[in-house]
C-alpha cells in the first residue's frame, strides 16, 4: 500500500514538473506568435519577464541600426513606456524612453507617443529630448487590449560607437519598461509593485541574449515613487 502511495506521489510530482516546464516554454515562445500590420516584421523577439510585455526587433549589423516594436497589455486609461538607459542599469532615471498613451482630451482618443529623456527622479517629460539619435519618428497603436510602440531605425550612440577610428560593438544595452495610469489626461506615477520595479533587462540586440539588470534596492524603490510625474 505504501509502495502504491509513493508511486502515485512520484507520478504527481513528475506531472507538476512537466507542467511547469511547459508553462515556462510557452511564456518564452509567446512573442513568436505576435502579429503585426502589413509592412512590419521583426527577426527576433523576447518575452520580457514581468508585466506581460514582449520586445521584437531586427538588428542591421551593416549600419548599426535596429527596428524595434514593444508590445504590452494595458487599458486605454493607462500608459506604457519602453526605453534604454545609456547611463546605468535598473534605474529609469537617465533613460531615453518612448511613452504611449491615449489622448484623454476628447479629441477621439488617438494614440500618441512621447519621446523623452528622464533627466531626474522627477522628469519634465518634454517631447523630443531623447539622448539617442532617432531619424524616423516613433509610432504607436492600440489593438486587442495592448499598446505597441514602434521605434524605427535607432542609430548612432545606441548600437554602434567608435574609439578613435575603430568601430566598437555596444549592442548590449540596459533596457527598461514601465506601465501606469493616466490622471486627468496626464501621465501619473506607476504602481510601486514588484513587477514595475523589476522592469529592467540587459539585452544584446545582436545575439538576442538577455539577463536581468539586477534587483532594485530601497533607493530605487524611493526613486520610482516619484517617476513619471509629468
Amino acid at each position: 500500500m505504501a509502495g502504491r502511495r509513493n508511486h502515485s506521489a512520484c507520478l504527481l510530482l513528475r506531472a507538476k514538473l512537466l507542467l511547469v516546464a511547459a508553462t515556462g516554454a510557452t511564456a518564452q515562445n509567446n512573442c513568436s506568435s505576435a502579429k503585426f500590420p502589413a509592412g512590419r516584421s521583426f527577426q527576433r523577439c523576447t518575452s520580457l519577464p514581468v508585466l506581460g510585455d514582449s520586445l521584437h526587433w531586427t538588428y542591421h549589423q551593416a549600419n548599426g541600426t535596429a527596428d524595434v516594436a514593444f508590445r504590452v497589455p494595458q487599458s486605454t486609461t493607462g500608459w506604457v513606456a519602453w526605453g534604454i538607459n545609456t547611463e546605468r542599469p535598473v534605474s529609469i532615471a537617465g533613460s531615453s524612453v518612448f511613452i504611449a498613451s491615449h489622448s484623454q482630451d476628447g479629441n477621439g482618443g488617438a494614440v500618441s507617443v512621447l519621446a523623452t529623456y528622464l533627466e531626474s527622479t522627477a522628469p519634465v517629460l518634454a517631447n523630443n529630448t531623447l539622448k539617442l539619435a532617432v531619424p524616423v519618428a516613433p509610432a504607436a497603436e492600440y489593438s486587442g487590449g495592448a499598446y505597441t510602440i514602434y521605434a524605427m531605425a535607432l542609430r548612432g550612440g545606441l548600437l554602434v560607437g567608435r574609439v578613435g577610428t575603430n568601430p566598437v560593438n555596444i549592442t548590449v544595452q540596459n533596457t527598461v519598461w514601465r506601465a501606469g495610469p493616466l490622471s486627468g489626461g496626464r501621465i501619473a506615477p506607476h504602481p510601486t509593485s514588484a513587477a514595475n520595479l523589476r522592469s529592467a533587462q540587459k539585452l544584446d540586440f545582436l545575439s538576442g541574449n538577455n539577463r536581468s539588470a539586477g534587483a532594485p534596492n530601497s533607493r530605487v524603490h524611493r526613486r520610482d515613487l516619484r517617476e513619471f510625474l509629468g
